[in-house]
């Protein structure tokens, strides 16, 4: 996928005053700024649902990446649903979940943890794949999975992320098809987490210090 194929949010263009939306009272204090508002969120995922079908002819099995990605995941498919191939007809749709955790507060623990048994990746053999992801970081979590799916024997496996970070670690790993380029920046809502806080925030936001120490994991 080349850069113009995905929406490059920098702070300059993307940075929409907390007072223009809507915001669930008890965030209002923990929040820097918008980034990305929910209706352009869903605009961008109805394209992408677009040139998935269109790039797609035979059955598909979405597989979708537990917790944060299961919003996008949601909309991505009730999108697909809808559209048809060039050649006139659904793409027929099956649908699978994988849990992945590799985070604690702000910062990636480094150990990747994928919750479905080998019995339940065995049935993915053979199949086409479409991993749906909330945000590539690093790029590091969605490698291992990859190289863990791919010994399983799919036929093809492809992956959509919403959110694709500008981050000087990542390990150049890019999917398939990817909705926005975001800043450095540590974001939540539309089902992105801090520690399990802010999944009920529609719009993709940036957190402030005041909501990192308010809703840190303390040991």
């Amino acid at each position: 996928m080349q850069p113009e194929q995905w929406i490059d949010v920098t702070p300059e263009k993307f940075n929409y005053s907390l007072d223009h939306f809507v915001i669930p009272r008890h965030y209002e204090n923990d929040l820097q700024s918008i980034l990305i508002p929910n209706g352009l969120i869903m605009d961008r995922i109805e394209k992408l649902s677009r040139m998935i079908v269109d790039e797609t002819e035979g059955p598909l099995v979405v597989c979708c990446v537990l917790k944060g990605g299961h919003q996008f995941f949601a909309d991505l498919v009730s999108f697909m649903k809808k559209c048809v191939t060039k050649s006139g007809h659904n793409v027929p749709l099956s649908l699978e979940f994988i849990k992945v955790k590799s985070y604690e507060n702000d910062q990636s623990t480094g150990d990747v943890k994928i919750s479905m048994t080998d019995a339940e990746l065995e049935d993915l053999a053979g199949k086409n794949l479409l991993i749906v992801e909330d945000i590539i970081d690093t790029g590091n979590t969605m490698v291992r999975l990859l190289k863990r799916l791919q010994t399983f024997k799919p036929a093809s496996v492809r992956v959509a992320s919403l959110l694709l970070k500008k981050t000087h670690l990542s390990c150049g790993y890019v999917p398939d098809y990817v909705g926005f380029a975001i800043p450095d920046s540590f974001v939540v809502g539309y089902a992105l987490d801090y520690n399990e806080y802010f999944r009920d925030l529609d719009h993709i936001c940036v957190i402030n210090e005041t909501g990192k120490n308010k809703y840190a994991v303390t040991k």
